[in-house]
């Protein structure tokens, strides 16, 4: 049986158990935060999340991952001293003066110059020789200019082609590689002759001067005279005289006598030997009379208003079979067969006769390129 003091300890013990069940007193850790959907207390030692647009968490710190060198792309993610974090990602850069630029970017004031982090992050790095720096330029000596980078080496615009003369540098067409020429030039008016390797035989009374682009050939014959002044300029080795050739004058003939057999106050050699040319040299000599155009030794001729105050194109032409063509502003006027070359040309007044004079305007010789 029972006893009084067992029952009353035992309803002690009940009602405490139904008195825990439905306590609702705080219980020792803490108030419950009622922002905290599942009523459990926030950790004191972690901050508030990030709460401004673009930023993330990264430990305590608000970041922006898109910009942050230490942080970029992802937390903890740093980027070297010479990258800078943009849109999340690790780029090279150069830091020159106040400005920062990316790995490649070209100085605006330079255009040879570029930012390569590798090789100085703090200052422009020069492009290498023959670096395209431009539409027909390329890098040299530190500078862009107009010139061509061929085979490991600079060549000015205008060079031509150590080993053919019909190439020549023409950087607006390429930088690269050689580009055809149409014609070499021999002779250019109002340029030194000597300087352009041309000769000069002459006898007083004769005169040889330059204008803006040309140069002037004269002879005159003293008043009772036997002789006359006689002047002409001469090119050796102007062309290979073992291969076709074809030359090309450009000239005014403002005046001329006409021409006695074998000689002329104006006239065109496509062959000369020195000092004053053979007989074969001079029969198969061009004369210029004011109306007219030939051979030398009256072979053939033909009318043409030579001195009529223009500048007109001469060419002369060998080919294969040694027939030779002369042609004025395209058209053809003589022909002569059996042509005996020597690779020396001369252009004036072939003669020392008495009143057999001229004066001629040269503005270009040109060998042509075939």
């Amino acid at each position: 049986m029972l006893s009084l003091r067992s029952i009353a300890l035992s309803c002690v013990v009940v009602l405490g158990f139904f008195a825990a069940c439905n306590d609702d007193s705080p219980s020792p850790g803490g108030t419950p935060d009622a922002s905290v959907p599942d009523g459990s207390v926030p950790d004191a030692s972690v901050p508030e999340m990030c709460t401004d647009a673009g930023t993330t968490q990264c430990g305590d710190t608000c970041v922006n991952t898109d910009t942050d060198p230490a942080h970029c792309g992802v937390c903890g993610e740093a980027c070297t001293a010479i990258e800078d974090c943009q849109s999340g990602l690790c780029v090279a850069v150069c830091r020159i003066g106040a400005e920062t630029f990316t790995a490649g970017a070209v100085n605006a004031a330079n255009a040879c110059e570029v930012c390569a982090p590798v090789t100085s992050a703090t200052t422009w790095t020069l492009l290498a020789e023959g670096t395209a720096c431009g539409s027909g330029q390329i890098c040299s000596a530190g500078a862009c200019s107009p010139k061509c980078f061929i085979n490991g080496t600079v060549y000015a615009e205008g060079t031509p082609n150590p080993a053919n003369a019909c190439e020549v540098c023409t950087p607006a067409t390429s930088t690269s590689t050689w580009s055809p020429r149409e014609s070499i030039p021999l002779l250019v008016g109002g340029t030194d002759l000597a300087a352009q390797g041309w000769t000069l035989i002459e006898q007083a009374p004769s005169s040889l001067t330059y204008g803006e682009d040309y140069v002037r050939l004269a002879t005159s014959t003293t008043s009772g005279g036997r002789t006359s002044g006689q002047l002409l300029i001469t090119r050796a080795n102007a062309f290979d005289a073992t291969k076709p050739f074809k030359l090309r004058v450009t000239m005014q003939i403002e005046s001329a006598n006409t021409h006695n057999q074998l000689d002329s106050g104006a006239a065109i050699l496509g062959s000369f030997t020195p000092p004053f040319g053979n007989s074969t040299d001079r029969s198969q000599m061009i004369y210029l009379d004011s109306a007219a155009i030939g051979w030398a030794d009256d072979t053939q001729s033909a009318a043409f208003s030579v001195t009529d105050g223009a500048y007109h194109v001469y060419e002369f032409a060998v080919n294969v079979d040694k027939v030779a063509t002369v042609s004025v502003d395209g058209v053809a006027k003589l022909t002569r067969n059996n042509f005996a070359a020597t690779g020396n040309i001369a252009i004036g007044g072939q003669t020392n006769d008495p009143n057999v004079d001229g004066a001629m305007r040269i503005k270009s010789v040109e060998k042509l390129c075939q």
